[in-house]
Order: C-alpha cells, then structure tokens, then sequence
C-alpha cells in the first residue's frame, strides 16, 4: 500500500455519505505496499479502509471486489466491499476506480510461530473451496504470461550470475506448465499474495484475509507455495522452517487434502512462488512509480528464497 493519489477530507467525506457510512471523523494514508493508494477512513459508524486503484482498471476490478463480497457471504473473514444506495461496489474517486471495505480486526503477525501457520493453512482451505462456485473468471495477472513479458524488461539491470538464473527458471517453468500434470491441477480464485502482513490475527486467532488485488483464477496449488514461502521461512536466509512448514500443510490437507499430483509438483511451485515475487520486486526496484509513501521491496530477498529452493527441495512428505 502507498499514496499515488492524495485524496482531500472533502472527497473522502462525500464518499463515505454517498456510502451511508456515516460522518468522516479521520483520514490517514496508509504506507508500505506499492500498487495502490490506501487511507485509513474512520468514521462516527466505524473504521474503513478506503483505496483508490492505479493500474487495475473499471473493467479488471469487479472480479476481485465480487469475489471478496462472495467469500465474506461464505463466511471467510475478508473485507466486504460497501455498496452505494444503487447497490455498486466500485466507486469513482480522483478519476481513479475506487473502493470502500470495513476494516479488519487485529494485527500482522509478522513472527509466526507454528499455530499461527496452521490457522493461515486451514483457513486458506476454506477459502479455495469457498470460492469453488464463484462465477466470475479472470487468470492470475501477474502468472507465466506476465513473467515472460516482464523478464526482457528486468534483465539489463542484473549482473550476469542473476540474469542467467532468471532465464534458466523461466524456461523451467515453462516447461512445467506444458506439462500434462500441471495442466491437471485443481483451479479456482486464488489469493496469490498472502504474505504474512496480508492476514490478521487476535493473539492467536486468525481475524481476517485482505489485500485481494492481486487474486485470480490459477492453481491451489500454486497460491499454498506462495504461502510456504512466506510463512513458514527464515527471512534472513530463505530457508524453509520445517516445523511451520508441516503446521500450514497439515491444517490445509485437513480441510482439502491434496491430491497426487500436487504433491508431485510441490517443488516446482515453491520456485514458481520464488519466482514471480523476485520479478515483480525487481520490475518495482529498478522501474518505479512516483508516490509519496512508497517503500519498495528488496528484490533480493525473493533470489534467496529461489536458490534456497533450488538447493534443497523440500521433502515435506516423509
């Protein structure tokens, strides 16, 4: 989250009404994050977070804003977008498409211990076949397609030993989702993004899912690599933690279990998930937007997290 856009009380205040949200009492910009412009918007009714997007579209967002409206109906704990009195969730601020949801309880738990990551793994379970009967279909956004565009850019910024390891798990990957076990996996509407500041917690309670703008319909499977590589690692060092690990698995497997082939392909999603946040970070990094809170990502931690899989591939079924 950032500011791109900066919104005045006044405008804010107008949407909040127009939202029967009741009377604007605090705006605050939100930082971190790098793709959109957020403010905390506290009102006499409650506290909301308001968010102006800058490079999804009118036509992209109806797919994300349904889809959280669609799992908090499931009772997936997820911001549910406010609708005006015509019944629209997408609103116009600034020019800008723009959203209103309720903020969530609780905090980040950004040093997760092992019930922390059973709780994120069962709860991600619910939420992939909560949203099995979604009817809006848009792919993932920022998959294969996107790395092999994006790759190109990137590459003249990198020394040598980084641009041949990028091209060389480019074409891994390529070759794995041609492939006929790949093209078997289970789909549906995926966080893809569910880092460990995207999910709320009340000591140790999960609270809440959000951030979905980077959701989209790709395999389970790969949305759980994201996860492991997030949750259940040593950031330092990239390296898995084996006893987190274990914890978010087993709690998923206990609501969806996973079938064969998923198994089979766990450790080329884990470089998958590796893979896409160490080019998005690096296009963030060397080809930035302007905003008056942005704070972007050290691309290199995600190139330690690649080689980390690459040297020892997780045996998480012994």
């Amino acid at each position: 989250m950032a500011v791109f856009t900066p919104v005045t009380e006044e405008q804010a205040e107008l949407l909040m009404s127009q939202l029967g949200l009741g009377r604007l009492t605090e705006l605050k910009g939100i930082e971190g994050g790098i793709e959109n412009t957020n403010y905390f918007a506290t009102t006499d009714l409650g506290d909301f977070v308001l968010t102006l997007f800058e490079r999804l579209t009118h036509a992209q967002l109806p797919f994300y804003l349904f889809l959280m409206k669609h799992l908090a109906e499931k009772g997936i704990p997820v911001p549910n977008p406010a609708a005006n009195s015509g019944g629209d969730i997408l609103h116009t601020l600034c020019d800008k498409p723009a959203a209103v949801v309720n903020k969530l309880t609780g905090k980040s738990q950004l040093s997760p211990a092992a019930v922390h990551c059973s709780e994120v793994g069962k709860m991600l379970a619910h939420m992939h076949l909560a949203g099995e009967d979604f009817n809006r279909i848009q792919p993932n956004l920022r998959a294969l397609s996107w790395w092999n565009e994006t790759v190109p850019v990137v590459l003249p910024h990198l020394e040598e030993a980084q641009a041949r390891l990028l091209k060389s798990e480019l074409a891994y990957q390529n070759h794995i989702a041609q492939g006929a076990a790949y093209q078997a996996l289970p789909k549906g509407p995926v966080h893809a993004d569910l880092f460990r500041d995207n999910v709320m917690f009340e000591g140790d309670v999960l609270t809440g899912f959000f951030d979905f703008y980077f959701a989209g319909v790709d395999t389970w499977l790969f949305d759980l690599a994201v996860c492991l590589n997030d949750w259940c690692i040593d950031l330092e060092t990239g390296e898995h933690h084996a006893q987190r690990a274990h914890a978010l698995l087993n709690a998923y497997q206990s609501i969806r279990p996973l079938r064969a082939a998923e198994r089979q392909l766990m450790p080329a999603m884990l470089r998958a998930g590796a893979l896409r946040f160490w080019i998005s970070r690096l296009w963030d990094f060397h080809l930035p937007r302007d905003a008056t809170m942005l704070k972007p990502h050290d691309p290199t931690h995600f190139e330690r997290v690649l080689r980390a899989r690459l040297a020892s591939p997780l045996k998480l079924w012994a």
